[in-house]
């Protein structure tokens, strides 16, 4: 017989998992102040769908470029530095995206801002799977669902200050300053040396890359084959959960104050919605996944994400579009934190490649997903382009198989 025992983790873990939530809070917010703004931004500088979807994939075009350097900045300056560092640029490329005269200085603020917050996004994922092998559990979903706290923070910081009617740049630089001095308070409690020195591994996760091992040893070629199918299907899966997370970004707000004409404050909450749901399903994900597996939990989370947003589509409401965004932020939660968590673990891969792999490349939606839904929009429409929701939803049901299946209970 077994018994299970959870051995608490030592204060310097515990500190340190406080700290990376903090990161990923600040993370959150400060771009979700940015976004509820971009109708008046485009208002302001007067442009159309088209160009404002490609203005607004500068940002995950700098994301891009900037991604694999996370990489090499984190083995020379540690993690937790990186991811500092980062948020500090991040926050004034915001700030100077707001505040730009111009769609070209727009584009390019968005640019610097993004290639930042990839960096930020890398070294905060590495240094908290740190703190999850000193845990040895899986504490990753509460990270990403930390994030969503910020991220709906963030929305309804600048709902309340457009309610305030404060201008664009008071807003932006107050929530600037007070995002990045949280984080560089949390720094002091992040782990000690560098991020190439392995942390004391969990039994069950060391079991499991033991056995990943093993696998591949026999398997040989076949195994490296079916380690690269695998990293396929799991970028494409984070990557349909950020195409979810692109629709709240970049479109929400604009459809429900155009296509369904609410109010500014009203039209943001949309997005929130969307952070808002999301942030439930990945703060009970890890209970839902060792119960019923990340299969399960992903196959299941993309049939909601289509029926529910598509049914908001086809019977077009103000409250039961924010209703569909929320079952589309429902529905994605655990897909991006799952991809990373499956992509660390393969089995023939160098520590962190799967990591940064997935993290480069799912960044791809945010990239791709403005100019198409934009250039379809001006074309039949924002409702049209918004079909890309429900399309995501069907991509995870149908790659979903490479996910873990129900855990096994001896």
């Amino acid at each position: 017989m077994t018994v299970d025992t959870e051995t608490r983790p030592l204060p310097a873990a515990r500190h340190a998992r406080a700290a990376v939530a903090v990161l990923f809070f600040t993370n959150g917010a400060l771009f979700a102040n940015l976004l509820p703004r971009y109708p008046q931004i485009k208002e302001d500088l007067a442009i159309g769908n088209g160009a404002y979807g490609l203005a607004v994939a500068a940002f995950p075009a700098g994301a891009i470029t900037a991604g694999l350097a996370a990489g090499l900045l984190i083995r020379r300056m540690g993690s937790a530095r990186v991811a500092v560092l980062g948020t500090l640029l991040t926050g004034a490329g915001i700030l100077a995206a707001g505040l730009a005269p111009s769609v070209a200085l727009f584009a390019t603020a968005l640019f610097l801002a993004g290639a930042m917050d990839a960096l930020t996004d890398v070294a905060q994922n590495a240094h908290g799977l740190r703190v999850q092998r000193l845990y040895g559990r899986s504490i990753l979903n509460s990270f990403h669902a930390v994030w969503s706290i910020g991220a709906v923070t963030g929305g309804l910081m600048a709902a309340g200050a457009m309610a305030l009617s404060l201008s664009l740049g008071v807003h932006l630089a107050v929530s600037a300053v007070v995002l990045v001095a949280a984080a560089v308070a949390a720094l002091r409690f992040c782990l000690p040396g560098p991020d190439s020195e392995p942390e004391e591994t969990g039994p069950e996760e060391t079991g499991r890359k033991e056995t990943g091992h093993r696998r591949l040893t026999a398997d040989g070629a076949r195994g490296t084959s079916r380690v690269g199918v695998v990293l396929a299907a799991l970028v494409l899966i984070a990557t349909a959960g950020t195409l979810v997370e692109d629709a709240g970004n970049s479109w929400a707000a604009l459809y429900l104050s155009d296509a369904l004409h609410a109010s500014a404050a009203l039209a943001a909450s949309g997005f929130i919605a969307l952070v808002g749901a999301q942030f439930i399903g990945r703060l009970i994900g890890d209970r839902l996944v060792d119960r019923f597996g990340q299969r399960a939990v992903a196959r299941a989370g993309g049939l909601i994400t289509a029926v529910g947003m598509g049914l908001a589509l086809a019977v077009p409401t103000l409250p039961g579009t924010i209703v569909g965004f929320a079952l589309a932020g429902f529905g994605v939660a655990t897909l991006v934190p799952a991809a990373m968590h499956e992509a660390d673990a393969l089995p023939g891969l160098k520590p962190g490649s799967g990591l940064t792999i997935v993290s480069w490349l799912m960044r791809l939606g945010f990239l791709l997903s403005p100019p198409i839904v934009g250039q379809v929009a001006d074309a039949a429409g924002l409702r049209t382009g918004l079909l890309v929701i429900p399309a995501a939803g069907v991509l995870v049901v149908l790659l979903a198989g490479v996910l873990q299946a129900r855990p096994r209970r001896d």
